[in-house]
């Protein structure tokens, strides 16, 4: 079990506010006690005492859209994925969903069975998203269009679900594909959360895909169509849609920080800031794979080499948390928001993750004035 550890003096900040002189105490890996002034005292002995100097401590990130970092991507294998967690979780990460992009079929089953092993033994591994292969060649990114698929092979849905071991937490699916609707019944009666992404659907196929359970848009604005004023698209239809949250890359490069304020305003809390990241997040510039595809990493921006197609991002969500507030005019509250409780609500967690709350898993994570990690704890453990 986890040691007792009291953290004090902070400034704390959640989904409901901030809170000046702030403590609370853990035992194990729950919170047991909140407060603010001098009544950490009474839970001190025996007890690591940390002293919070005035800096900000909030709920600890969640990335549920992510595929590697520190030169190393979840598709390459378990090693590559223990190390590629251990980067973000510096940064403040302290749950996650490990993304994989379109792969020969044999090679998705492969991966999701290694992030079910990793999960069984990792509880801050909160399962797989499978991001390919159920997406518009139109609108593939950084995908091979060798390896998409339409979802209209109800054994091959099967077959996903199956690998996972009941781990995948969430498909992205391009609604306008034949069999997309018979599959989202299917994969929502599974527990998986589905997503609308890479696609070319119509406001009304978008609108249809959440009518029947899909709960997600894959890194709104991005490989699908942009808001026209005849034709307003899935972007639309997920604003309007008070069930659905949209995921953003907050990166300042996938999306303008205006066009970011927009949405924060039209979705309160309902905007999930993900990374998206690729091997080369918390690592240099360079040449890296995604998947099978070539990528070229200049000035932490990711491109397939030799075009102009973005491929995943350079991103840890401590840098988005910055972003959020300084570039995009977000309210420091509303931007933890994004990073802790709404991805939990994604996954009906947030009963337990996302607040700095008693009962609440005891995740957290300090930061300076600017805004930048200064310690890490999951589970009531330390991770930086």
């Amino acid at each position: 079990m986890s040691a007792a550890r009291v953290i004090h003096g902070a400034r704390k900040l959640d989904a409901d506010g901030h809170v000046d002189e702030f403590w609370l105490a853990t035992q194990g890996e729950r919170i047991v006690a909140t407060g603010s002034g001098t009544g950490w005292r009474a839970f001190a002995e025996g007890a690591e005492v940390v002293d919070a100097s005035g800096h900000w401590l909030t709920p600890g990130f969640i990335d549920v859209h992510s595929h590697g970092a520190g030169g190393h991507g979840y598709e390459e294998g378990p090693d590559d994925m223990v190390a590629a967690l251990a980067t973000h979780r510096k940064h403040g990460t302290t749950r996650s969903v490990l993304s994989l992009v379109a792969n020969p079929l044999a090679e998705l089953r492969e991966s999701l069975e290694d992030i079910a092993d990793i999960a069984e033994d990792d509880p801050l591994v909160l399962g797989a998203h499978l991001e390919g292969p159920f997406l518009n060649p139109e609108r593939r990114g950084a995908h091979n269009a060798e390896f998409l698929r339409t979802p209209d092979d109800p054994e091959l849905v099967e077959q996903l679900i199956g690998a996972a071991r009941g781990t995948l937490r969430q498909i992205t699916i391009a609604p306008e594909l034949p069999g997309a609707m018979e599959a989202i019944d299917v994969l929502v009666e599974a527990g998986v959360v589905v997503a609308v992404g890479h696609t070319e659907a119509t406001e009304d196929q978008a609108a249809a895909a959440f009518d029947r359970g899909a709960r997600l848009l894959t890194h709104a604005f991005n490989a699908m169509p942009g808001i026209q004023h005849r034709a307003p698209g899935p972007i639309v239809a997920a604003l309007d849609d008070d069930r659905v949250t949209l995921e953003l890359i907050l990166d300042g490069l996938h999306v303008h920080p205006d066009v970011a304020h927009l949405a924060f305003v039209q979705a309160p809390g309902r905007i999930a800031l993900v990374t998206d990241s690729m091997a080369a997040a918390g690592a240099a510039d360079g040449d890296y794979r995604l998947g099978s595809l070539n990528v070229t990493v200049t000035d932490g921006l990711a491109v397939l080499r030799g075009t102009t197609s973005i491929a995943g991002s350079t991103l840890t969500q401590d840098a988005a948390l910055r972003i959020a507030v300084q570039r995009t005019r977000v309210e420091p509250a509303a931007a933890v928001e994004a990073l802790t409780l709404t991805p939990a609500r994604v996954f009906g967690l947030d009963h337990e993750l996302g607040r700095l709350a008693t009962g609440y898993l005891a995740d957290a994570v300090l930061l300076d004035s600017d805004w930048n990690v200064k310690r890490v704890w999951a589970a009531g453990e330390p991770l930086a």
